[in-house]
């Protein structure tokens, strides 16, 4: 798949306390939507500003297709880049109703055939019938479809959501997202979303870079940031996780408090690894001289499924079972892995 924007080498500092943008480098594919994710002050809404033109980069460059939009010498104007921004706060006009909100921004249309293009783009995003409210008589939820079908209007390459959700009630946010979702799938446009929410970039993005501290520790499909983090950042950012260290011997199995474990590659020396609690199950102790034996010292029911913490050689694990799997406090228990563990990179 063609690459649609090229983010290289780009940096932003705005005091002397060192770049919030730091060297980044990541593509966004035609047609694909990537997710930009990390916890607040990481960096990722300078990064998005950057690439809309809000900002000035100090190093790099920002490239959509073969043009250069961003660099310490060239500057294009945020209206002059092909590029939509959906705000965290829609940002609609509230003296102009629904439909004069996507008519406004679609100056290479002649006035007499705006209107009629703003309303087949609101009944895209599912709109067409609030195209005569003003954004104070329409729902959360509503206004985002606005917001979105204002910016994808002018039929720009490249669409920009800076945490777009974050306003909706929880039940909205995941019913919005998905409407968002169909709707760019279906106009076959880019986009890149900035969130902070790990479950809303699994679910939304077909590709993510986790960020922290100005860098991106890791890139890769939702599957594979979740199920094999490279660092520990990624693993415990991305969900729960149970971390340990342990000695490995040039294999791809290791022996841990837990008993013996696969890991994923084979690995010599000391290493640290993750494995999620669903990855671990829980059973009665039997017979067998070599099991160890924990104890329940927590127990999580959210009615699908439990989260058990158990102690075990000194050190405190959880597992993530279905509601079939049932312990209580204090009972003895033996952990079980169903899947290998991962080993992650140390930073020095």
């Amino acid at each position: 798949m063609k690459d649609l924007l090229t983010v290289k080498n780009l940096t932003k500092s705005f005091d002397e306390n060192g770049p919030v943008v730091d060297h980044l480098d990541f593509t966004v594919r035609e047609h694909e939507i990537f997710a930009l994710l990390g916890p607040s002050g990481c960096g990722k809404t300078t990064c998005l500003r950057l690439i809309a033109g809000f900002e000035h980069a100090d190093e790099g460059e920002v490239r959509v297709e073969d043009e250069v939009l961003e660099s310490p010498s060239k500057h294009t104007a945020p209206q002059d880049r092909g590029i939509g921004f959906v705000f965290q706060d829609y940002a609609l006009f509230p003296h102009l109703t629904a439909i004069e909100n996507v008519a406004f921004g679609l100056t290479d249309i002649p006035k007499y055939k705006r209107k009629v293009f703003a309303e087949e783009v609101l009944c895209r995003t599912g709109m067409g019938d609030y195209k005569d409210r003003n954004p104070s008589e329409l729902s959360g939820g509503q206004q985002q479809r606005v917001a979105l079908a204002r910016a994808i209007a002018p039929k720009p390459k490249l669409v920009l959501l800076d945490e777009p959700f974050s306003n909706l009630d929880a039940i909205l946010r995941e019913s919005t997202r998905k409407e968002v979702r169909s709707i760019l799938k279906k106009a076959g446009m880019s986009a890149l979303l900035v969130t902070h929410d790990q479950e809303e970039a699994l679910s939304f993005a077909d590709r993510i870079a986790v960020m922290n501290d100005g860098k991106i520790e890791q890139i890769g499909t939702p599957e594979e940031v979740y199920y094999k983090p490279k660092t520990k950042f990624v693993a415990q950012f991305l969900g729960r996780t149970n971390l340990f260290h342990a000695d490995a011997t040039g294999s791809s199995e290791i022996t841990t408090k837990l008993g013996p474990m696969r890991i994923n590659a084979d690995a010599d020396g000391r290493i640290l690894c993750s494995i999620r609690p669903e990855h671990l199950t829980l059973k009665t102790p039997g017979s067998e001289q070599e099991e160890q034996i924990g104890t329940i010292i927590g127990r999580e029911f959210k009615g699908h499924d439990i989260t058990y913490h158990v102690l075990l050689n000194g050190e405190k694990y959880l597992v993530h079972t279905d509601n079939r799997v049932l312990f209580e406090q204090e009972d003895p228990v033996v952990i079980k892995p169903l899947e290998s563990a991962v080993i992650l990179e140390e930073k020095e």
